[in-house]
């Protein structure tokens, strides 16, 4: 009897609309600077940054590629900070999820104002390579996760669970334009993929292009097409926590 309440008190969890809100945000000017950074969700409806920029923080809130974004103070892609913000929940918000609540936030305490618009440009198409795909798709439970890490040289994205529309995404940010997934692709998938960042450091590891191609059977190719572009037209520094 006590499981059932449980896994109906968990089931009701799950059945409420996500916050849009944080209710309580701590944020710092960094002081650690460096090359790391790092920004993420955790149980209890928690969102940490750290040695992060207000246009990575667009980024995330937007979900566009900082290439994507334009405008604004300087400032906006030198100055980092470090973040510790609580939505009203026990859960962990996924990426979507707390996009709302990253863009209230921007709004109140950066004063962020921004407006839309599309243009043709460059852009990456991602397609499927001729012997096809590299990796499996995702069986069983378990929760969504991508994340990147890196070094001086080399970068890597690992995921569980994860559509191609969110490898596209991730890859739109290391590549320095958009990138459209065009693999026809459904369903959720398990991948790692590595790749050097600087050639003269590692110039045994491939390129981001060749490392697509051998571990993923992938490709990533020069086009063009429509770009969604974040214009930002006032920012402000943050206020005080």
């Amino acid at each position: 009897m006590r499981s059932c309440v449980l896994f109906l008190a968990i089931a009701a969890l799950h059945a409420q609309p996500p916050p849009r809100t944080f209710e309580v945000a701590s944020i710092k000017p960094n002081q650690t600077a460096g090359e790391s950074r790092r920004a993420g969700t955790s149980a209890g409806g928690l969102f940490t940054a750290s040695n992060v920029t207000l246009k990575l923080l667009i980024s995330r809130a937007y979900g566009v590629a900082e290439a994507q974004i334009e405008g604004g103070p300087g400032w906006i892609d030198t100055d980092t900070f470090d973040i510790s913000a609580r939505a009203n929940t026990p859960l962990t918000l996924s990426r979507e999820e707390v996009r709302p609540c990253l863009q209230a936030l921007l709004a109140q305490r950066f004063h962020l104002a921004t407006h839309t618009t599309t243009r043709q440009g460059n852009v990456f198409s991602l397609t499927v390579a001729k012997n096809g795909p590299k990796f499996q798709q995702h069986s069983g439970e378990g929760k969504p996760s991508i994340g990147v890490s890196s070094d001086s040289s080399t970068a890597a994205v690992s995921a569980t669970k994860t559509p191609m529309a969110r490898l596209a995404e991730y890859l739109s940010a290391q590549a320095g334009r958009p990138v459209i997934d065009n693999t026809a692709l459904p369903g959720d998938y398990d991948f790692r993929v590595e790749w050097s960042t600087d050639p003269a450091k590692n110039p045994s590891a491939p390129s981001i292009f060749t490392a697509l191609q051998e571990q993923l059977g992938l490709k990533l190719e020069a086009t063009k097409g429509p770009i969604h572009i974040i214009v930002v037209d006032r920012a402000e520094q943050p206020s005080e926590n």
